[in-house]
């Protein structure tokens, strides 16, 4: 829990601290040791750093990058990024050791597939770990 607390305040700085321009992933390194993963630019004005034991391992079994398009993984990550910040603001209804702070996600500035494929896959990995459901489908609706 300790861990998720970490990695979700990392995340959310570093996110928050984004500029508008836009840049390409210059520098992308994947620790396979360990439950590391940093993604980051040439001159650092964004990066994502995902600090969460068994996410590295469980990132392995799901879709492979280029599975997804750019524009599906950053309306997704929209999606997650409101919802989540949502259940933020709601400390009575939601757990405030999973929800921490809000993430500043803007939608006007490219983050670049890797970051959107990685933040993407951690809200998956979030709802399968901490059994948290922010998408609801429409045919999984009674």
């Amino acid at each position: 829990m300790k861990n998720l607390i970490y990695t979700i305040i990392t995340t959310l700085l570093i996110i928050g601290c984004a500029s508008t321009s836009t840049k390409t992933m210059d520098m992308v390194s994947a620790d396979t040791g360990s439950d590391t993963i940093r993604i980051a630019n040439d001159s650092l004005e964004y990066e994502i750093l995902i600090i969460e034991p068994g996410f590295n391992s469980w990132l392995v079994t799901q879709r492979p990058r280029g599975f997804y398009g750019e524009t599906f993984l950053e309306t997704r990550n929209r999606i997650y990024v409101t919802e989540y910040n949502q259940r933020v603001l709601q400390p009575q209804r939601f757990n405030t050791n999973l929800y921490v702070q809000q993430i500043n996600y803007e939608p006007n500035i490219h983050y670049g597939y890797e970051v959107n494929y990685l933040l993407y896959n951690y809200f998956l990995f979030f709802e399968q770990r901490y059994r948290q459901r922010f998408i609801v489908s429409r045919g999984n609706r009674f």
